[in-house]
């Protein structure tokens, strides 16, 4: 049976979105490399699942990996998602079902979106990391050891696991060539989301994120979010930031009141069409 699907990115993040609150939709790995491949597929960095809500949410979102693996979060696709239901319902707010989690949206001007993420994970146990360490700086570098490359990154769980290098110049970091060797490091047990971030002002962030499961994409929200956790832990920059991705800018605040991440941005429909 054919089954329709919504093109939607935010800032560049692609993704395939299909409606299961009718009629079931449950994804082999396959099935989602397939719709995922970019020569033969529908492409896109992340599959999304809209379902029937089993809590006070609107909707429950999953999310899959180009790799076919499930995830546990999704900043970007959860913007996405969220301007759908607001447009479908007329509302000015929305909130999703996230695995375990709420996330309470709402509209923040014209095809923007805010998304309370909730609070960072800062525990080595929260990311989780294979040891103990301090996820200010944990001890990792890349590199020879009297002269590394990369050292010293900050961790932060948004619900799902980042490390985040500092480094000169965003642009020329060796993102794809270090990217996947972290991403698969010992000392991360569920893989992580590799982040190089160029601090260019006390309220702006250079981004590039080599994206767990789906390598170098144009925009990684979470990663955005951990990006400006690690900074402030830092004292590098504000609790206030513009975060400059590849596909676009977002604007993170980690809010003193009550410690969540808020972030905002765009978010676009492309086309829709029929799964094959």
């Amino acid at each position: 049976m054919s089954r329709p699907f919504l093109k939607m990115n935010g800032l560049g993040n692609d993704f395939v979105v299909v409606e299961a609150r009718s009629q079931p939709f449950a994804p082999s790995a396959a099935e989602v490399r397939a719709i995922a491949d970019r020569e033969r597929g529908i492409g896109c960095d992340q599959l999304i699942v809209l379902e029937p809500a089993t809590t006070e949410a609107d909707i429950r979102v999953r999310f899959w990996n180009a790799d076919g693996e499930e995830i546990t979060a999704c900043g970007n696709g959860s913007r996405c998602v969220a301007w759908l239901v607001m447009e479908a319902t007329g509302r000015d707010a929305a909130v999703l079902e996230v695995g375990d989690r709420l996330l309470r949206t709402q509209r923040a001007g014209e095809g923007l979106v805010s998304v309370d993420m909730g609070e960072p994970g800062l525990d080595w146990t929260d990311i989780p990391l294979d040891e103990p360490m301090d996820t200010r700086g944990i001890e990792l570098q890349v590199g020879p050891i009297d002269a590394p490359l990369l050292h010293t990154p900050g961790c932060v769980s948004m619900g799902n696991p980042h490390v985040v290098f500092f480094v000169e110049d965003a642009d020329i970091a060796p993102v794809r060539e270090v990217g996947p060797m972290i991403e698969h490091h010992r000392l991360f047990p569920q893989g992580v989301n590799v982040g190089f971030a160029q601090i260019k002002a006390r309220d702006r962030i250079r981004l590039r994120v080599w994206e767990r499961g789906a390598g170098l994409t144009k925009a990684c929200g979470t990663g955005a979010c951990a990006a400006l956790v690690a900074s402030v832990r830092r004292g590098l920059t504000d609790r206030t930031a513009r975060l400059e991705l590849d596909g676009g800018d977002l604007t993170i605040e980690w809010r003193a009141s009550d410690n969540h991440v808020i972030m905002t941005g765009a978010a676009s429909l492309d086309y829709s069409g029929t799964l094959p």
